[in-house]
């Protein structure tokens, strides 16, 4: 069944601009509280990140609950993967994160996650859809929902980051560089780095409602590669605006991006006996962590792209742990969602328990030259359909062998086919994605026309 509003991540857009409205969100919150009230008494929680809209959007999310006799619960700015641990640990019906993520400020979205902090079923995101084509009604005054803050909701979740590590273990002598996107781990990670016993020395952790995901964070970690080598620190950790999301920079300077953080989880775990199953990726995973799994027995397959493929794969596998290039880890053992801060600690652990640097251990893996060339597709369309571009597949693939790999995905947000190219040789990488590219973009026109 199509759907008219969620996407594969909750509903994002342009504040302002349909359906990232108050009007909307305020049905919105009236919907899911209809459905969610259907069970009999039900309670909601709420969190955001640090976007100026998350204002708005909460007072409308919490009037549109009440309205349909559904209690809320509070948290203010708090990070994705937070929202989903302490709607279990309240024993909440849903969980709701008002974010756009990486986004500029001047996005904002709206997420949901169920009782056990995991996506909605599809069943019940129809169900609130359906809802939505209703007339907008008020329960009797008597039965509309209460609202109240959580004061501790930085505290829990603070205390849960720090139990996914053993008691004794601690960071201390270690100086960390931590760049908090000035988004919604801006309270709560320095004090889970502090805690455990680290120096840290913070940049964009000082959010004024449009400066979040601003030249900082996961998405861009340039300025924390500047002070990771100007502080002389041991590493830098950058996570994303609401903090699912996680980038890490070793002392010399060089991103570690979400391939290789998966790398040093995996290889860490393995060498402690502690690891079962393999390692989910995506279709945009680098060839060479296949490639570095494979040399070590561990399994890997490949998701679609986007965390909510990943997690379903970990799922269908029995696996533990899965994750995306752009940084979004889900260590499936610790938590439900992707988890920046959960993740950085366990490449942290890695860090201390081998006595060997960040960029010491992700050099077992040699990442592959790859090449990606966005195509203008005229229409929507499948281009492996033409028997030109399927040979131009089929030959590169030859060309390449063992050595690498060939991929062509239609954008999900964009009207382009991403033709991408993976091997050994850079020169060779980038002709042959070249060549493919023309071939895709002669053919796509002749489809179109």
């Amino acid at each position: 069944m199509s759907r008219k509003y969620f996407g594969t991540d909750g509903i994002r857009g342009e504040v302002g601009q349909f359906p990232i409205t108050p009007d909307f969100v305020l049905k919105l919150g009236w919907a899911a509280g209809c459905v969610f009230a259907r069970e009999g008494y039900s309670k909601i929680l709420i969190g955001k990140d640090t976007r100026i809209s998350g204002y708005m959007f909460e007072s409308a999310l919490e009037s549109g609950l009440s309205a349909a006799g559904v209690d809320v619960l509070l948290t203010g700015p708090m990070p994705t993967p937070a929202v989903a641990y302490l709607t279990r640990t309240f024993r909440a019906n849903a969980g709701i994160v008002i974010s756009a993520s990486h986004n500029v400020y001047s996005d904002n979205g709206i997420k949901f996650f169920s009782a056990d902090g995991t996506k909605l079923p599809d069943e019940v995101e129809q169900s609130i859809e359906a809802q939505m084509d209703l007339a907008m009604t008020t329960v009797p005054s008597a039965r509309l929902g209460k609202a109240r803050r959580v004061e501790d909701a930085a505290g829990r979740y603070i205390e849960f980051c720090k139990g996914t590590l053993h008691n004794r273990f601690s960071l201390k002598g270690m100086r960390i560089v931590l760049d908090c996107a000035n988004g919604a781990t801006y309270h709560v990670a320095p004090k889970v780095l502090r805690e455990l016993g680290a120096e840290v020395i913070e940049i964009a952790s000082s959010p004024d409602g449009v400066n979040i995901n601003d030249a900082c964070g996961a998405t861009d970690p340039a300025r924390l590669q500047t002070v990771v080598l100007a502080e002389a620190a041991d590493l830098g950790v950058a996570l994303d605006g609401d903090g699912d999301r996680l980038m890490m920079v070793d002392h010399q300077g060089e991103v570690v991006d979400g391939d290789e953080v998966l790398f040093i989880i995996a290889t860490a775990m393995q060498q402690t006996g502690a690891f079962q199953g393999g390692v989910v990726g995506t279709l945009m995973s680098n060839f060479g962590l296949e490639q570095a799994l494979k040399q070590r027995d561990i399994p890997f397959v490949r998701a679609k792209v986007g965390d909510r493929y990943v997690i379903e794969q970990m799922q269908q596998h029995g696996w533990m742990l899965g994750g995306e290039s752009s940084g979004h880890i889900v260590c499936g053992h610790l938590t439900t969602t992707g988890d920046g801060l959960v993740a950085a600690l366990q490449v942290l652990k890695a860090v201390v328990e081998s006595e060997l640097t960040l960029h010491e251990l992700k050099t077992g893996m040699h990442k592959m030259p790859q090449t990606m060339i966005n195509v203008a597709m005229p229409c929507k369309m499948d281009p492996m359909a033409s028997s030109e571009v399927a040979a131009a597949v089929h030959a590169v693939e030859a060309e390449l062998g063992e050595r690498g790999r060939v991929l062509l995905r239609p954008s999900g947000t964009e009207p382009v086919v991403r033709v991408m190219v993976e091997g050994e040789d850079s020169a060779e990488v980038q002709r042959l994605c070249g060549e493919l590219a023309q071939t895709v973009e002669k053919s796509l026109s002749a489809l179109a026309s």
